[in-house]
């Protein structure tokens, strides 16, 4: 059937936290769901290694598998970035800088509860401060991990809010999840997208909490939404061009 459309994924846990197995069980999903390869990028995390170490990474590994796609069965004109939180931050700026540099061709960007501002400023960081998981505090020690200083924080590779300029970014599916203190700053960053004419998808689960993508096990509207993403996934890079819903 020739090459296979790609799904280039970067975990999520803060910067700081999981690895290749930690979300292998979302990868997988997608994966047998989507038809897509689904490559797994296993970066380098801080406080090891700070920014930008974790995003030097991730645009290394994306253009490994542009520059690799015929030896690993993957049509280069079909490639999507995603991945979930820190991941779906690093995710939306591999997507800015592949523009801004002139390639690869990044045809779909897939954006769960992505962090958009570490400036943390966005009213569902205080409604949600505590008691849904993920904390405003344990945000705080995941952003103190990953950065070198506060300074960074509005700097666009870091908090994609910050970007002057969103023309020209590949289709989006954006999630975000109503109990969730990043919730507010992926509704805007979907909107900013939109705004901008880039086909957006934006879907609020509004009854879940951070990282409820991996807890299929156990959650229904986990699965339904791990099965929304892949057909979206299998719209975008299958069957022509992605529209928005």
């Amino acid at each position: 059937q020739g090459n296979a459309p790609a799904l280039i994924y970067f975990h999520g846990g803060g910067w700081v936290i999981g690895d290749l197995d930690s979300h292998d069980g979302i990868c997988r999903w997608l994966c047998s769901r989507s038809g897509c390869v689904v490559v797994s990028v296993d970066y380098r995390m801080a406080p090891e290694h700070k920014f930008p170490a974790p995003l030097e990474d991730c645009l290394a590994a994306t253009l490994w598998v542009a520059a690799n796609g015929e030896a690993l069965g993957i049509d280069i004109a079909r490639i999507a970035v995603g991945g979930d939180s820190a991941g779906g931050n690093l995710a939306a700026v591999v997507s800015q800088q592949a523009r801004d540099q002139g390639g690869p061709s990044i045809a779909y960007q897939l954006l769960i509860y992505p962090a958009t501002d570490l400036t943390m400023s966005e009213a569902s960081h205080q409604k949600l401060a505590k008691g849904y998981r993920l904390t405003k505090p344990l945000m705080e020690w995941f952003i103190g991990h990953y950065l070198n200083n506060d300074s960074e924080r509005t700097d666009p590779r870091v908090s994609q809010l910050f970007c002057d300029d969103f023309n020209g970014l590949p289709a989006a599916l954006v999630i975000t999840a109503g109990f969730d203190p990043l919730r507010d700053e992926g509704v805007r960053y979907a909107d900013k997208l939109s705004s901008s004419g880039v086909e957006t998808t934006h879907v609020c689960y509004d009854g879940m909490i951070h990282g409820f993508f991996s807890m299929g096990g156990w959650l229904e509207k986990s699965r339904e939404a791990l099965d929304y993403t892949s057909q979206r996934l299998t719209e975008a890079l299958r069957d022509g061009e992605p529209k928005a819903e």
